[in-house]
């Protein structure tokens, strides 16, 4: 034991040695160059001093956390909606924790200044880099904006550029799929010349917070950027909120990092075997002797420290959550006060999970209030994670939801307030309609779509809606659409494909069939929604009270008919005649009718929605027979409807159960 105690007494001493002279060295004007900063305009500071309070607040805490030897970390400080500050730095993994702290408190008091009347602004160094915004940013992958530094034009483009491709796609894959769950960064060499006289030195990383599929992402849009800015230099560094790209023909990291310690020297030769033996023992011996001990200390101290971590993290992942949880709390009074005492005058309409009101807070924003009914099976721990969540999801095709109240028995979620009232509200009036020509209605549709590809594909979560209609589709002050509900619908895995229910809820007309009779649900079914909304605002006409005789008893069956008549043109909105393009009116009717086929393996992805809805150039699919839904209703099923047209009045929660 106590040689164990001296052994590791020695090593200790001789890394604190190493690491002060280290630091020493790196210490005088080493603490990083500074290369660019970005502010986004946004709400004027000098006007909020709620905001400035917390920005000074979140700044000193990233500075304190980078003095405990963090090359990363993230941080939220203030509460309500104009409070509120999140931000987080990253130091290039190959700096020491002494640069990365001088580093860090330069970016904190040199960043404010250049960007002294914005609420979002980003400033990068040549060794680290520090971001703050008044909206969630972490677990967000953020591609603009794309800075650059670039000198040194190269000779031989063809050849420089296919090997840096090479390099630099090699050294991403290995940051991205990082088994270092803390550090997301890769160096490397590459030789460019079969004799080695030219070298390339390559690091790349992103922050540790992104999924591997979001760091990708990152790095591929910041290689995109390389042919337009800086194709043929041999010294660039791509610098992304999210993630650096660096490459240059001289060393500009700790090479240290990439080089291996030489082999040991052979022993000395010329000696008699007696004393050769004897050398060996007494070198042999002891260095043994001391590995032992050495790797015993090391693990006793590895598992405690292992443990001590575990414990740590879930401590601050429990703080984190708290922290989120109370931005985005509102209380029960300021609601109350907000909406004028939930007063009928201030109702927007009703819906089958909850009432939705208009309302103003203290500071004037105005908010739409979605009061939910008390029948809910929903925990308040999950109710309050999934908000958390949900709240994160940042796209402008997507109303956000700005917060919640939870209080005894009351569930309320609050979303920003939509002026222009729901889609259905001019869709279907015969007086409101001509508002919506062609060119607002082509917007209306690929905004729509972009919104689901958010939900499906490209937001942290997955997500199904499961109740896409018109009511749910909200029109801000320019007319764009806003798809609405999708707070608690379902949330997949990114691996899970399909779920099952026996809850059904949605809204007749606009269930796909296997979901209507089976519960199946999927990214499938919100399509077949999608492709009936399409139907829907081609047309002007509402597929759950359409009917045409015995042969058309829907829409989607009326469509159907006419296509294989080859008279789709019959099916177009009055209003459009003047201002429509024929062409695209008929591939908009094409596309409608392969979303609403029966068979939910031959529908299109939201990908290839969005992809071809403003393309002529691919060739489309015949679409097979759609789905006709009876218009029975099982016992099982609970359909929901929105009673009127109003302001955010389609907010109805798809499903509250725990999953």
């Amino acid at each position: 034991m106590f040689l164990l105690k001296c052994s590791l007494l020695a090593i200790i001493v001789s890394s604190l040695i190493i690491q002060a002279r280290t630091e020493a060295a790196a210490a005088p004007g080493n603490n990083g160059t500074y290369i660019s900063h970005a502010c986004k305009n946004s709400t004027d500071l000098k006007y909020d001093s709620t905001y400035e309070s917390s920005l000074e607040d979140l700044l000193s805490s990233l500075s304190t956390a980078a003095r405990g030897k963090n090359d990363f970390n993230y941080a939220t400080s203030g509460r309500g909606l104009r409070g509120v500050v999140f931000g987080l730095f990253l130091c290039r993994g190959d700096v020491t924790s002494l640069v990365c702290q001088q580093c860090i408190a330069s970016a904190s008091t040199h960043l404010p200044s250049l960007c002294p009347a914005n609420k979002e602004a980003i400033i990068w160094y040549d060794k680290c880099m520090l971001r703050y915004s008044d909206q969630p940013i972490f677990n967000v992958p953020s591609l603009t904006p794309v800075n650059f530094n670039t000198s040194r034009k190269h000779s031989n483009d063809d050849q420089f550029q296919l090997l840096r491709d090479s390099f630099i796609s090699g050294l991403e894959v290995q940051a991205a799929y990082s088994h270092e769950q803390s550090r997301k960064f890769a160096v490397g060499k590459q030789n460019l010349t079969s004799s080695g006289s030219e070298t390339m030195y390559g690091l790349v990383q992103c922050t540790p917070d992104l999924s591997v599929a979001d760091c990708s992402k990152c790095f591929l849009s910041a290689k995109l950027e390389i042919p337009r800015c800086c194709a043929g230099d041999r010294s660039v560094r791509l610098l992304l909120p999210s993630c650096y790209v660096m490459y240059d023909l001289e060393p500009f990291f700790e090479v240290t990092a990439i080089e291996t310690p030489p082999p040991p020297s052979p022993p000395p030769s010329g000696k008699t075997k007696t004393s050769s033996v004897v050398i060996v023992i007494s070198v042999v011996v002891p260095v043994i002797v001391a590995t032992l001990l050495l790797v015993v200390g090391c693990y006793f101290l590895r598992k405690r420290a292992t443990k001590k971590y575990n414990a740590l993290i879930a401590q601050e992942n429990v703080k984190d959550l708290t922290k989120d949880v109370e931005s985005l709390q509102f209380s029960f009074k300021n609601i109350d006060t907000a909406t004028n005492n939930f007063s009928a005058y201030n109702m927007l309409g009703k819906g089958g999970f909850g009432d939705v009101y208009k309302g103003m807070l203290i500071n004037g924003r105005e908010i739409a209030v979605k009061r939910l009914s008390k029948s809910s099976g929903q925990g308040a721990a999950e109710f309050k994670n999934e908000v958390v969540l949900v709240a994160k999801l940042q796209h402008k095709n997507l109303v956000r939801l700005l917060g919640f109240c939870l209080e005894g028995d009351e569930k309320i979620l609050v979303y920003e307030y939509v002026p222009n009232k729901s889609l259905d509200y001019f869709l279907f009036d015969p007086k409101k309609q001509c508002e919506l020509n062609w060119s607002i209605r082509c917007k209306i549709i690929e905004g729509i779509a972009r919104g689901i590809l958010y939900l499906h594909e490209d937001s942290r979560l997955k997500i199904i809606h499961r109740d896409l209609k018109a009511s749910n589709i909200l029109l801000d002050k320019n007319m764009s659409p806003k798809v609405s509900d999708f707070g608690m619908a379902k949330m997949f895995s990114v691996d899970q494909t399909q779920g099952n229910t026996k809850r059904i809820v949605g809204t007749y007309g606009y269930m796909a069939p296997e979901y209507a009779m089976e519960g199946l649900y999927s990214v499938k079914s919100d399509v077949f929604s999608f492709g009936v909304l399409l139907l829907e605002i081609l047309s002007g006409r509402k597929n759950s009270s359409f009917h045409i005789g015995d042969c058309a008893p829907s829409l989607v069956a009326y469509a159907w008919q006419l296509w294989n008549e080859e008279r789709v043109l019959d099916l177009m909105d009055p209003w459009l005649k003047d201002s429509c393009y024929q062409n695209e009116f008929m591939r908009y009717i094409h596309i409608a009718l392969l979303c609403v086929q029966e068979d939910a393996n031959l529908r299109p992805t939201m990908s290839s929605v969005v992809s071809t809805l403003k393309s002529e150039a691919p060739t489309l699919s015949h679409p097979e027979r759609p789905a006709f839904i009876s218009t029975r209703r099982t016992s099982h099923q609970e359909i929901i409807a929105i009673n009127s047209f109003s302001v955010n009045a389609g907010m109805t929660v798809s499903d509250l159960l725990p999953r």
